[in-house]
């Protein structure tokens, strides 16, 4: 892996992904501690940016929507939140993937996505501390 799919992934400046959601249940996402955001609102977040930050990449989009709600309304169900930890795994193999051998403007907006996502998984990790859950490898 090159250090632009790390960035995406975790593994190079900050935990494995995989690490850091290991072990996860609804009942911790969406647990309201003294943070404004819970886990699962971070999560949902994550997904919609991801999603789209990779539509641009693809060209399936040439402009970000306007007016996006970026903070979605979180999984409520285990079964949504289940959907929700898939799709977050298939879009950052996707993300990846397409680091692999990006063209100038993929790379722009891949390394752009990975440095909003770090911050984001930085605070998924602190949250996880927080509530005292040991993680790590997958």
């Amino acid at each position: 892996m090159n250090l632009l799919q790390l960035s995406l992934t975790g593994g190079a400046a900050f935990r494995e992904v995989s690490g850091l959601l290991a072990g996860l249940r609804l009942e911790e996402a969406v647990r309201r501690g003294d943070a404004p955001y819970t886990l699962a609102e971070l999560l949902a977040h994550l997904r919609l940016t991801t999603r789209t930050s990779l539509d641009l990449v693809t060209g399936q989009r040439t402009d970000w929507p306007d007016g996006l709600d970026v903070w979605p309304e979180p999984p409520q169900s285990e079964e949504e939140f289940a959907a929700l930890l898939t799709d977050l795994n298939l879009l950052l193999a996707e993300a990846a993937m397409l680091a692999g051998d990006p063209s100038h403007r993929a790379r722009e907006l891949l390394t752009d996505l990975a440095a909003h996502n770090a911050y984001h998984w930085g605070q998924v990790a602190l949250l996880r501390r927080m509530a005292g859950t040991e993680f790590g490898e997958a």
